[in-house]
């Protein structure tokens, strides 16, 4: 399992870079489609806010790059800089994507709730699972239990990018089909939003492969150590 572990983490790597790099391409690509409408990525969102009749949710520009994110803790659509003053077709669909989020919330969407009701254990297990990881790997034959317990902290952290998976998805879809619908975007603007949105999700993809990958490692290691006990 070791090499074979090594030989699918470098697969997973490469792929992850090479999702990442067509992501940025993708996004300096319609950065510079510039929208008919002439709407701001901030307008954008308080539009499809205003159109979901979600009127307890503030969007704000935070700093940096591709720091966008919805916050349920503070209703709070939070855009990068970029995203909030630009008027591209990335903007858009950046901004409506994050607003999608918005109305998982406002809905119930399962998906998300079950998400955001890991997020308290996860913090704790992405603090210390590195740790417990490493001194069960160098403690695995006196005491076996150590590795079990951080498999089990790394456990929740893979639950939780597989979770994540049908939330990003969603809230692309629930942005893509609003943008069509209320004509938001001509159709070579809808097709740049489109496309970004697809390579976006796809970052979330490889996550989880990877973590899925790691897990199973970690989980032959606990059982091969086992084996030889016995």
């Amino acid at each position: 399992m070791g090499m074979g572990y090594l030989i699918l983490a470098g697969a997973i790597m490469l792929f992850s870079w090479l999702v990442s790099s067509r992501l940025k391409s993708k996004f300096e690509q319609y950065s510079k489609l510039h929208l008919q409408n002439g709407m701001s990525g901030a307008e954008i969102a308080e539009k499809m806010l205003a159109d979901n009749g979600i009127r307890d949710v503030r969007v704000i520009s935070t700093p940096g790059r591709l720091t966008d994110h919805y916050n349920p803790m503070d209703k709070t659509v939070n855009l990068s800089e970029a995203v909030y003053n630009q008027r591209n077709a990335a903007a858009a669909a950046v901004a409506a994507h994050e607003c999608g989020h918005a109305v998982q919330h406002a809905v119930g969407y399962q998906w998300l709730t079950m998400r955001s009701k890991l997020v308290p254990f996860v913090n704790v297990a992405s603090k210390y699972m590195q740790w417990v990881l490493i001194g069960g790997i160098l403690l695995i034959n006196s005491f076996p239990t150590l590795l079990l317990g951080g498999i089990v902290l790394f456990a929740a952290t893979t639950i939780f990018s597989i979770v994540t998976l049908p939330v990003e998805y969603d809230a692309s879809n629930r942005a893509l089909a609003w943008l069509e619908n209320k004509r938001m975007l001509t159709q070579q603007e809808q097709a740049g939003a489109k496309d970004a949105l697809k390579w976006a999700a796809r970052t979330y993809v490889v996550a989880a492969l990877g973590s899925i990958a790691t897990l199973l490692y970690y989980i032959s290691i606990y059982m091969g150590a086992g084996s030889r006990r016995d």
